[in-house]
C-alpha cells in the first residue's frame, strides 16, 4: 500500500507540473552560431537570435506579445578612472572600480523598452542600459556612483559594446521571432549569454538562455594565453620581439 501510495503522489506532481506547463507560454530560443572564432582579420560579426513562442490553447492575446533579448558578457571587474585637467595637464583624479560590469551588452526589443516594462521590471531583470546593475566594490557616494556608472555605459557605448536596439526584434504571427545584433571587431573574447524574455501586458511570461562562447584562434590565441596564465614568459616575449625588431631596423638603415 505505501508503493501505491507514493507512486500515486508522484503520478499526481507528474500531472500538475504538467498543467502548469501547459497554461504558460514558453519560449524556443536558438542562436546562429554558439561559437565564434576570431582570427586576425577579424573585422566584426553579426549574431542571429531567433526562435519560436509556443502558448496555451486558450491564449487569445498573442499579437500583444513583445520579445526583448539581452546579450552580454563576458562580467570582470574593472577601474574606472576620470581625467581632471589642472594646470594644463590631463591626470587622473577619482577613481572608482566596478565588482562585475560586463564587457559586452546589447538589449534588442520588439518596441522601446519603456513601452513594453515598467522601471521596476526593467530593473528586476536589467532591460536596458539605464537599467543595468554594475556593483561598485566598497562604498561610494550615490552621485559619485551615478556619475562614473554614466561615464562607463557612455565610453563602451562610444565603442559600439553597449547598445540599445529597439524595434530590432521581428515577430510573425505573434510567433516567430528573429533579431540581428552586430558585434564589433573590439567585442572582448569569454563566455557570453543571450537571454530571451516572453513579456505580454508588462509582465515576464517566460524566459530562457542560450550560452555563446568567442575565442581566439592561431596566433591570437597563443598571445591572449600567455598574458593571462603566463605573465613571466608573456613579458620576456614581448622583451624578445622589441629586441628583434629593433635589430631589423638598425640592420635595414645600415644597408640604406
Amino acid at each position: 500500500m505505501q508503493r501505491r501510495s507514493t507512486f500515486g503522489k508522484a503520478l499526481f506532481a507528474i500531472l500538475a507540473l504538467f498543467m502548469v506547463t501547459a497554461n504558460t507560454p514558453t519560449l524556443v530560443p536558438d542562436v546562429s552560431q554558439d561559437k565564434i572564432s576570431i582570427k586576425g582579420d577579424f573585422n566584426g560579426a553579426q549574431l542571429l537570435l531567433f526562435g519560436a513562442i509556443t502558448y496555451p490553447p486558450e491564449t487569445r492575446n498573442r499579437d500583444e506579445a513583445d520579445i526583448v533579448v539581452v546579450l552580454k558578457g563576458p562580467t570582470e571587474s574593472i577601474i574606472l578612472r576620470e581625467k581632471q585637467q589642472v594646470a594644463g595637464i590631463w591626470i587622473n583624479a577619482a577613481s572608482s572600480e566596478f565588482r562585475s560590469a560586463p564587457g559586452y551588452y546589447a538589449v534588442a526589443s520588439s518596441r522601446p523598452i519603456e513601452e513594453i516594462v515598467d522601471d521596476k521590471t526593467a530593473d528586476i531583470y536589467e532591460l536596458g542600459l539605464e537599467h543595468l546593475q554594475l556593483s561598485p566594490a566598497g562604498a561610494i557616494d550615490s552621485k559619485k556612483l551615478e556619475r562614473f556608472e554614466t561615464g562607463l555605459v557612455d565610453l563602451n557605448s562610444r565603442g559600439q559594446l553597449y547598445k540599445n536596439l529597439p524595434n530590432s526584434v521581428e515577430i510573425e504571427s505573434g510567433v516567430l521571432y528573429k533579431a540581428r545584433i552586430n558585434l564589433p571587431a573590439s567585442v572582448p573574447v569569454g563566455e557570453y549569454s543571450a537571454e530571451t524574455f516572453l513579456i505580454i501586458d508588462g509582465r515576464v511570461e517566460a524566459a530562457e538562455i542560450k550560452e555563446i562562447k568567442i575565442e581566439k584562434i592561431g596566433l591570437g590565441r597563443l598571445v591572449t594565453n600567455l598574458a593571462q596564465n603566463y605573465g613571466f614568459f608573456y613579458g620576456l616575449l614581448a622583451v624578445l620581439i622589441s629586441i628583434i625588431l629593433g635589430w631589423a631596423a638598425g640592420y635595414a638603415f645600415r644597408k640604406m
